[in-house]
């Protein structure tokens, strides 16, 4: 099993960490909901500097938490995205797009 985790660290970061794939990712989605959820800040930034290895499991993690912020009315930040994130988002076309969060 691969390791990753989804943590709130203090009222606005979301620090996401390990491996984003397949078998991670449905936990992580539903672990991240419940964070921005429970986050008592207005906005929110989530902190991608742990993550260690990511295939394109891990864009879709971010799309559904900004997705997420979005319907409570909390305006959501990326920061620290790996390269391998970087470049799927390039492929994907989705590089202004995480830049504009």
């Amino acid at each position: 099993m691969t390791d990753a985790a989804i943590t709130l660290a203090g009222e606005s970061e979301l620090r996401l960490s390990g491996v984003l794939d397949y078998q991670t990712g449905p936990r992580l989605r539903k672990e991240g909901q419940a964070l921005i959820k429970k986050a008592l800040a207005k906005a929110l930034v989530v902190d991608c500097s742990a993550v260690t290895k990511s295939s394109s499991v891990g864009l879709s993690l971010l799309l559904c938490y900004i997705r997420d912020a979005q319907a409570l009315n909390k305006p959501m930040s990326i920061t620290g995205l790996p390269e391998d994130m970087r470049e799927i988002a390039k492929v994907s076309g989705l590089t202004e797009l995480l830049a504009h969060h």
